[in-house]
C-alpha cells in the first residue's frame, strides 16, 4: 500500500471503524462513522459532497456525489458488498477527474479484514477544476 500519510491515516481510520463495527452494515453506518473517526484525528471530513458536471463551459448538478472527501484533497468511495466491480473503480475515478482531484480510495468494508477491500485510484487528469 502507499506510504503516503494521508491515505495512511485514512486507511488507519477505516480500520479501527471496521475493528469496531465489523463487516455486515450498510454503507451510510461505515460513512458515518468514518467521518466522525477522521475528524477526531484532526482531518476535515466533507460527507456526500456533490460533484457537478462541466459541460460545455456550463455547471450541471447531475446529482454525482462523493461519499467523503478528506482535507480537500482525497476522495472516498465506500462499499459493504460482497464483491467490487470494475464500475466501482470506474465511479471513483470520474468523481476524481470531476473535482480535479488526483487520489481516491475505494474502501469495501464486507471484507474480513478491510485492509483487503481497499484500492488506490491515481487520476492523473488535470483540467480546471470546480470545488466550491
Amino acid at each position: 500500500m502507499n506510504k503516503d500519510p494521508l491515505t495512511q491515516s485514512i486507511i488507519g481510520a477505516a480500520i479501527e471503524v471496521h475493528r469496531q463495527l465489523g463487516p455486515g452494515l450498510l454503507e451510510t453506518a461505515y460513512r458515518k462513522c468514518l467521518a466522525y473517526e477522521l475528524r477526531k484525528r484532526g482531518h476535515d471530513a466533507i460527507e456526500e459532497k456533490p460533484i457537478p458536471v462541466i459541460y460545455d463551459k456550463v455547471r450541471m448538478e447531475c446529482g454525482f456525489r462523493a461519499d467523503l472527501i478528506i482535507d480537500s484533497s482525497v476522495i472516498l468511495e465506500l462499499k459493504a458488498k460482497s464483491t467490487i466491480h470494475p464500475i466501482d473503480k470506474a465511479q471513483l475515478l470520474s468523481h476524481l477527474r470531476l473535482a480535479g482531484l488526483s487520489v481516491g480510495l475505494l474502501i469495501n468494508f464486507h471484507e474480513v479484514k478491510v485492509i483487503d477491500g481497499v484500492t488506490r485510484i491515481a487520476n492523473d487528469y488535470r483540467s480546471e477544476a470546480v470545488r466550491d
